[in-house]
């Protein structure tokens, strides 16, 4: 039988999201990262600010830069981020090995100044986000590849978008915010007969988390 549409058998047998089949690194990552609940700061800021560099790039690209853009962002530990300032941003301007635009560097040193004012407000950048994970009755009954094409954003991700502008963060726009929710595990948006799927649902959530 021919795998569902949006689905590809990898040489192990097991049906995974089409889109992830381009590279080794980018199976991984779809099997081990993608739509796992994650609460660790670290992470969550780092995939807020990499979303923004993917911003008229594919995923891939940044993928492939990751530990590039670690390097070159102190581990996105946003306090030492936040003490960035303009001999950061010229040395972050000439490092190949990340993509080289101005706004969106001097965007992730403006957003970890603007995690710090979070955790003072609500303990944690992970104890802001997951307020707006969506209830399972806001969620499509089946995720099919018709229903992923056509969710770019959703009623969660438009509010955290306008709430995170109006505390002076930049390239947070609803579908960053989505596509950011969809990494972090705020929704699983794998594959009905995606392998994942079901191990993404079943991973402790913030709620259940020890």
């Amino acid at each position: 039988m021919a795998p569902r549409r949006g689905l590809f058998q990898a040489e192990d047998g097991m049906l995974r999201c089409g889109w992830c089949q381009a590279s080794a690194a980018y199976c991984h990552y779809h099997d081990h990262e993608w739509g796992f609940p994650v609460t660790d700061d670290r992470r969550l800021f780092e995939k807020l600010c990499l979303e923004g560099f993917q911003a008229g790039l594919s995923w891939l690209t940044i993928l492939n830069k990751r530990e590039a853009f670690r390097s070159a962002f102190a581990a996105f530990d946003a306090r030492r981020v936040a003490r960035f300032r303009e001999p950061d941003v010229a040395r972050l301007l000439a490092d190949a090995g990340i993509v080289r635009h101005r706004g969106k560097i001097e965007s992730t040193i403006n957003n970890a100044r603007r995690v710090l004012e979070l955790r003072d407000e609500f303990g944690s950048l992970s104890a802001y986000a997951w307020r707006f994970e969506p209830t399972p009755r806001a969620r499509p009954k089946r995720m099919t590849l018709a229903v992923l094409k056509a969710t770019s954003t959703s009623a969660e991700s438009i509010a955290m978008s306008k709430d995170l502008k109006r505390r002076g963060w930049s390239f947070v726009g609803p579908t960053t915010v989505y596509a950011f929710m969809q990494a972090m595990g705020l929704v699983n948006d794998h594959l009905e007969g995606c392998h994942v799927r079901e191990l993404a649902a079943q991973a402790p959530r913030p709620s259940s988390a020890a």
